[in-house]
């Protein structure tokens, strides 16, 4: 019915659809063909173009085009011409991957130059002038077709065939270059060096060999060019342009390296693409980049990267890791252990109130337990551990020559200034006060103002972290499902996945602040344990000796370090500048623990009550998520202010130990102290204290300018947390200071914490001062940090920082804990305060 003159025609109209974008037409043409249906065909035919449209259109025949030929100088006749190349290759057992570069240097963006490749399973088509974010126009264009797998196809066939049209509608005549060839390394197997730029993207296939299950692969670059490095499964098409190469798989931006891992179970067919995208230009790369247009003739940028695949560890290396990292701290354990048994079990009344202690009943019950005693006003102070201890001024025989001549007075012949001994207002401005000024309160009011920082904790960990582990869940699932790996800051040169997990090793190795937290309140358990047992035992005369014990702070503290661990496991899930907040939240909160816990040692009464304590951590998280997300400038310099303010005023409130009002009259009375303490006195009446005082302002205020000078814009989240371990390290080594100018002496195991606690923390310094990943860069520019592993092929330098800073924190909440055990049998009336 259809002479051969008409098959031919009806091919080149297919042809003609197909180059010209009319692609749907093209495909219908080609169905009805190929369902024999050549009449409905022929009726589209004859409906798109009447005969004096058809006599207008030239079509050339195809020419058989040859690999690694470049085909130059020719030109459209007209405006309806288009150019036809067909390619041949004969099909072998390996893939074959064929790349196309075109170019043309006349054309325009408003005639540019189509060409479309259609191979047998796929449709590939650019323009040129290749326009990409709407700035940049490339004349020069390389893209690899989509592969033939041998293995996958249905239809085995020996020849492979694709064509290649050309066309364009300018009246002008446009010239044109065009050039094919296969590739022949189209594989990697372990490296390969490669060149690309934004028109001229590259990737290659990855098959994973016998019994690899995980890859790591690498890109590195000495440049920083941006560029994009993504994994896609084996599918046509191929996205590979800026436009389109986030799509499909697995992605991240990178400058100088990038790194993705890769698990076979995602891959059925046990292959994958490797693809590079160079970037027109540094935006996603530097937020400071600047869109400039690449002027007409200039070489476009090139960009080497060297890529790299490394078979990751296998599974048993899991579980070496694990059980080593949980085998470290369940030693910590076994010490505490076998130091509880040698150490603190034999000692004598360990704890516990010797018996030639005075007792209920003894002849010297009552002066035990007289007010005078309990205040420590009268001059009459017994001599427990010498003449020399603190506060006490006279020897045992004065003492009974004051008794006599007290007993001796008529009572109705002196007034007893009962008040003083009820109003704290003259207690408290004592020139000289012992612990048992500020321990006036009962026992059991204490215990239950100190109990409550536990139960609000605990409290605030539930509301605070459940949400937290929701969310981070969710980014997980984000992450996995849009393939977007510049959501999260990970190590992902060191991170190794586990399920639905992508780092598992950062998350497991916050394990040690969960088990060391729970070890320590275990050992504040015991030593609670043990002072109740020595309170029933001495009738309650304990409560004239030693620093009162109060184990509701320590208990807070130990919650506080297995949340710490929680919360920095969430947060490693999806590192992000949204949710750093997440990792330093407890911190804050354990190192005003630790502070209050110091001062509460010597200032039992006076303590800052639970509610105001959280409340006053809640505006400082508050504080740190305003400054993360709006840390200009301006904010750095009100927080300064306002920060020097605030620790002014802190230390009048310290300085006269809570009795000092903040109203109007504020002013006034600083004006009246500045006469009275500064001007009229010769020495100040706390002269201690003031010295703590000055030197902790000078500090604070030197953080404050350092802050405002170097750190403005910056890292706003670890600078409060600086704030905060420098006041802790500043007091607690006065607080040592003092216990030795008092002649206190500080206990055997104390010292060794010390120095345990001094070495871990510089080593743990060390490896924070890492910085693997910052939130503060672009997810490219964090990248450029990334670094191996170092500790069983499995954690890096973060993941050692957490294991000893867990042990940090451990060791420092021990020695706060045992700072003060040697002035468990030293009376309250002679233990000083400062």
């Amino acid at each position: 019915m259809f002479s051969k003159k008409y098959k031919r025609t009806r091919i080149y109209f297919y042809f003609y659809f197909l180059i010209t974008s009319d692609i749907c037409i093209a495909h219908f043409i080609l169905t009805m063909e190929s369902l024999s249906l050549r009449w409905l065909s022929f009726f589209v035919l004859t409906s798109f173009f009447d005969p004096v449209n058809m006599q207008s259109t030239v079509l050339l025949d195809a020419n058989d085009g040859q690999f690694g030929v470049q085909y130059s100088n020719s030109t459209f006749p007209n405006a309806s011409s288009s150019v036809l190349f067909q390619y041949r290759y004969n099909i072998s057992q390996e893939t074959v991957a064929v790349r196309i570069t075109a170019a043309s240097p006349n054309a325009s963006q408003m005639f540019p130059v189509m060409f479309v490749i259609r191979e047998r399973m796929d449709v590939l088509s650019w323009q040129i002038p290749l326009v990409l974010r709407d700035i940049y126009e490339y004349t020069n264009v390389s893209r690899t077709l989509c592969p033939v797998f041998v293995s996958t196809d249905l239809y085995r066939v020996s020849t492979e065939m694709f064509t290649v049209g050309i066309s364009s509608q300018s009246n002008i005549p446009m010239s044109f270059t065009l050039m094919a060839e296969i590739l022949q390394d189209f594989t990697i197997q372990d490296s390969k060096t490669v060149v690309v730029s934004a028109s001229n993207p590259v990737y290659y296939m990855y098959t994973f060999p016998q019994g690899v299950d995980s890859v790591l692969i690498r890109a590195t670059s000495k440049d920083k060019t941006c560029a994009v490095l993504s994994i896609q499964d084996i599918k046509c098409p191929v996205f590979d342009l800026d436009t389109d190469v986030k799509y499909q798989g697995k992605y991240q931006t990178m400058t100088t390296q990038g790194a993705i891992t890769v698990t076979r179970e995602n891959y059925p067919r046990g292959r994958l693409y490797i693809v590079l995208v160079m970037l027109p230009d540094r935006s996603e790369c530097d937020q400071t980049a600047i869109q400039t247009i690449l002027p007409a003739g200039q070489t476009q940028a090139q960009k080497q990267i060297a890529i790299t695949v490394k078979k990751t560890i296998p599974t048993s290396q899991y579980y070496k890791a694990v059980l080593a990292a949980i085998g470290v701290f369940v030693s910590f354990y076994v010490a505490a252990l076998i130091i509880g048994i040698f150490y603190h079990g034999c000692q004598r009344g360990w704890g516990i109130i010797p018996s030639d202690l005075p007792r209920a009943g003894n002849e010297n019950s009552e002066l035990l337990e007289s007010p005078v005693m309990a205040s420590g006003y009268g001059a009459i102070q017994p001599q427990v551990t010498g003449a020399d201890s603190p506060g006490s001024s006279r020897g045992g025989v004065e003492a009974n020559r004051d008794n006599e001549s007290v007993s001796s007075l008529n009572s109705d012949e002196y007034d007893k200034v009962d008040d003083a001994d009820q109003d704290k207002n003259i207690f408290r401005t004592k020139t000289q006060m012992f612990v048992c000024d500020l321990a006036r309160k009962s026992a059991h009011k204490r215990d239950k103002n100190y109990n409550l920082y536990l139960k609000s904790l605990l409290t605030i960990a539930i509301f605070y972290g459940l949400p937290v582990i929701q969310l981070v869940m969710t980014y997980q699932k984000v992450l996995n499902f849009t393939g977007n790996q510049d959501i999260c800051y990970y190590n992902f040169v060191c991170m190794h996945p586990l399920g639905q997990v992508s780092a598992f090793n950062n998350i497991f190795s916050n394990i040690g602040y969960m088990m060391l937290g729970i070890l320590f309140l275990i050992l504040v358990y015991r030593r609670e344990y043990l002072h109740r047992k020595a309170v029933q035992k001495s009738n309650d005369q304990q409560k004239l000796y030693g620093i009162p014990q109060h184990f509701g702070l320590f208990y807070a503290m130990g919650l506080a370090l297995c949340i710490e661990g929680i919360m920095s496991a969430c947060y490693h899930v999806c590192p992000t500048v949204s949710n750093f907040q997440f990792d330093t939240s407890f911190m804050y909160i354990m190192a005003c623990l630790c502070i209050l816990k110091i001062y509460q040692n010597r200032h039992p009464d006076i303590s800052a009550k639970a509610h105001s304590s959280y409340l006053v951590m809640a505006a400082i998280i508050i504080i740190a998520v305003i400054g993360v997300v709006y840390g200009n400038n301006i904010f750095w310099i009100l927080f300064a202010i306002a920060y020097m303010f605030v620790s002014l005023l802190l230390s009048v409130h310290i300085y006269y130990m809570g009795r000092w009002r903040v109203d109007r009259n504020l002013c006034h009375r600083l004006w009246l102290l500045l006469i009275s303490d500064w001007i009229k006195c010769s020495r100040p009446v706390y002269m201690n204290r003031l010295i703590l005082l000055i030197i902790g302002n000078i500090v604070n205020f030197g953080i404050a300018i350092y802050g405002i000078v170097k750190s403005g814009g910056k890292d706003f989240a670890s600078y409060l947390l600086a704030i905060f371990i420098g006041n802790l390290l500043l007091y607690t080594t006065f607080y040592i200071i003092s216990k030795l100018l008092a002649h206190e002496k500080i206990p055997r195991l104390t010292i060794l914490l010390i120095v345990m606690a001094a070495v871990t923390w510089a080593f743990a310094l060390y490896f924070f001062v890492a910085h693997l990943t910052s939130w503060q860069l672009t997810p490219s520019g964090s990248r450029e940090g990334n670094g191996e592993c170092v500790l069983f092929e499995f954690y890096d330098k973060h993941d050692v920082w957490h294991f000893l800073s867990a042990i940090s924190l451990f060791f420092s909440f021990l020695v706060l804990l045992t700072l003060d055990d040697e002035l468990i049998l030293v009376r309250q009336d002679q233990i000083p305060v400062f």
